[in-house]
């Protein structure tokens, strides 16, 4: 008994911590960026899931609701490469290809979330995932120092909701051990400046890394495992 309970604590604390900072499309408070996270690949084009996630931010941006969306995924190997479909799924629904910017090295959420902080200077985002995701992701990613609310992608009850949700169970151990020790993520890199450029052509206050830093981070080592 006391195992279970030790077992589903991470998850009790992390759902009490994010529960007050979650909205949907129509409520969430405006903000410059969001933040989609990756979710596989099917033959080049995003998985379903991740379509969805792209829906979702796509409508944030054409409501105003955002003006920037950064992408967030694994381009750990040659042959894979979630930021660049993801990028060629939005643009394909309307969001100008200059107000999207990719984050080649995302390949867990606490990276995903430290990299915003300190490699793109977001302070502030809207997070967009799968309902079973979302709390995990705004809580790693106050944790790294920014400002969240998270819009929780809704799914049918099928398998893939299912395995996501057991998933969570133990992801969530990782997330409290992340919290706690704030560990670098897998890739760092230098600081980059292509969110703020990509606010500043939409005529949003300039934030982040001091002009002239790189305007592209660099994408990861080929041979670097996804997390």
């Amino acid at each position: 008994m006391l195992a279970a309970v030790a077992a589903l604590a991470p998850a009790t604390w992390m759902h009490a911590a994010a529960e007050p900072r979650l909205r949907t499309t129509a409520d969430v408070p405006a903000q410059d960026v969001a933040v989609v996270f990756g979710a596989g690949l099917w033959k080049g084009r995003p998985t379903p899931y991740l379509a969805h996630r792209l829906d979702t931010a796509a409508e944030l941006y054409r409501t105003g609701k955002v003006k920037v969306v950064l992408v967030t995924g694994d381009n750990s190997r040659a042959e894979y490469d979630e930021p660049d479909a993801m990028r060629a799924y939005l643009v394909e629904r309307g969001v100008p290809d200059g107000r999207i910017v990719s984050d080649y090295a995302g390949f867990d959420s606490w990276d995903s979330c430290v990299r915003a902080k300190k490699i793109f200077g977001v302070d502030r985002a809207v997070l967009v995932t799968q309902g079973f995701h979302v709390r995990r992701a705004v809580t790693l990613c106050q944790a790294a120092g920014v400002e969240s609310y998270g819009v929780g992608v809704a799914e049918p009850h099928d398998a893939v909701w299912y395995y996501g949700g057991v998933r969570e169970l133990a992801a969530a151990g990782k997330a409290a051990l992340d919290v706690a020790f704030r560990p670098d993520p897998t890739f760092l890199g230098r600081e980059e400046t292509g969110v703020q450029e990509a606010l500043a052509s939409a005529g949003a206050p300039r934030t982040g890394p001091p002009a002239g830093s790189p305007d592209r981070a660099p994408r990861p080592e080929r041979d670097v495992p996804r997390a």
